[in-house]
């Protein structure tokens, strides 16, 4: 941790929501993963979902007319309900990695990636179905809410080690900053929502 800041940030927790089916979210979930690796810092994984954001659209930002995002966030919402967040983000590390761990350009089997998981293969079999399509809303509406915006994924809600919360979308990336970038990044985050009149900044 750079300037002194590692004790600072001792405790600090973030509730990552995010649709299993989105390249810049990946990037900004192995960031955060990055992060946790150099600090004491936890991460919840948390299902949203791109489809529920658009689905009253006149227009899809995504382009997935036939419904294909609804598949993965399905079977991520069931992995949640079913078997908890820590679950939900191995499956959706295995989503997005070969066997030999290497990153993907794009998520891969769904039931390759379950059994890599320790999951039920079968849970694959819900992407089709709605039986969690109500658990996928409220696990959405439960971080898109916090963030009185049109927003995306990721959303980020930052803990701190006093226990107050602030919840952010993004940060968006469109690569995987390095070690040392990560941690910048990080207490660059932290510095912003630390300031109770801080609403939104743009690149």
């Amino acid at each position: 941790m750079t300037g002194g800041s590692a004790e600072a940030n001792t405790g600090w927790s973030v509730d990552f929501w995010l649709d299993p089916a989105c390249p810049l979210t990946r990037h900004t979930a192995r960031w955060i993963a990055q992060v946790a690796d150099e600090m004491p810092l936890q991460v919840h994984w948390r299902v949203m979902s791109l489809s529920v954001l658009n689905e009253h659209r006149d227009d899809d930002p995504e382009g997935d007319r036939h419904g294909f995002l609804w598949i993965p966030a399905r079977v991520a919402a069931a992995v949640q309900t079913e078997h908890g967040h820590a679950a939900l983000g191995a499956f959706y590390d295995a989503l997005w990695t070969e066997p030999d761990g290497t990153e993907r350009e794009w998520i891969g089997d769904i039931g390759e990636a379950l059994h890599r998981s320790d999951l039920p293969v079968e849970l694959a079999e819900v992407g089709t179905s709605t039986d969690y399509d109500q658990a996928l809303r409220a696990s959405h509406h439960a971080g898109i809410d916090r963030i009185d915006a049109r927003i995306g994924t990721p959303i980020l809600v930052i803990t701190t080690p006093q226990g107050a919360e602030r919840a952010v979308f993004g940060p968006v990336l469109h690569e995987v900053p390095d070690s040392h970038d990560s941690l910048h990044l990080w207490n660059a985050l932290i510095g912003l929502v630390s300031v109770s009149a801080f609403h939104e900044l743009k690149a």
